[in-house]
């Protein structure tokens, strides 16, 4: 018989057998296992202008059929989100909305769509996620400011 846990054993057998009885629920991985199954499953759409909702969530950005940008419409819309990465990118060189696509999901609570953008992050690595794709990039443009990966590749059509 063995010996049931919380009794005076050996500390490593406890841990060992203890971690047998121990349930944690793993509310992060839950979230992100759904999120994942419902965007993958949500269809996808070209980068057009209007193409998504006028409520708040999460989505993310292909090119050429690979997840390159995950991101949130927190205080904004996804609409409003959507068609200011289709104005960005229109406006490169080497790169045309053409090539884009979208998908999203509508999501209710900040919290939740903080976790929901933080959790495509981490499950996919975006590339654009640390080149600084994003449009609302703190001190771009600032004198001292060192241009972005993403402004490198894709240089604005003007230059």
């Amino acid at each position: 018989m063995t010996p049931a846990c919380g009794r005076d054993y050996d500390a490593a057998f406890e841990l060992t057998m203890c971690d047998k009885h121990n349930f944690v629920f793993e509310f992060d991985k839950s979230y992100t296992d759904q999120l994942i199954k419902k965007l993958e499953a949500s269809p996808e759409h070209p980068l057009d202008t209007d193409v998504a909702s006028s409520k708040r969530g999460v989505y993310a950005l292909y090119r050429k059929g690979k997840i390159v940008y995950a991101g949130k419409a927190l205080q904004t819309t996804l609409r409003r989100r959507l068609n200011e990465h289709k104005i960005k990118i229109g406006g490169r060189k080497n790169i045309s909305p053409r090539e884009m696509s979208c998908r999203f999901l509508i999501i209710e609570g900040d919290w939740f769509i903080r976790a929901g953008e933080h959790a495509l992050i981490v499950s996919y690595k975006p590339e654009w996620n640390t080149t600084g794709f994003g449009s609302h990039v703190p001190g771009r443009g600032r004198p001292g400011i060192k241009k972005s990966k993403w402004d490198t590749q894709f240089p604005p059509k003007s230059s």
